[in-house]
């Protein structure tokens, strides 16, 4: 059980450092940054392959590489769709 919270604040975590560095938010507030943390984390894994710490079954480079690589892409396809 303290295994899957951990995995949740890492995901956490990685998606809003992700957020910090691109300069945009994920919408959902915490849950979308756990959201743009684990599926970033399954991009960059898929992408770049295991390589650097690992923290939670998260290697952290891949990972925190796929979340920036998820919140550019969906803050792209949102802003189609946003049309002031």
């Amino acid at each position: 059980m303290f295994s899957f919270i951990w995995f949740l604040i890492i995901g956490g975590i990685l998606g809003w450092l992700a957020s910090l560095i691109i300069g945009r938010d994920i919408p959902g507030g915490i849950i979308g940054n756990i959201i743009a943390g684990i599926i970033g984390a399954w991009i960059g894994g898929k992408l770049l392959g295991e390589w650097g710490p690992v923290v939670s079954d998260f290697y952290i480079f891949p990972a925190l590489l796929g979340a920036i690589i998820l919140i550019i892409v969906a803050s792209f396809i949102l802003a189609l769709f946003h049309k002031d």
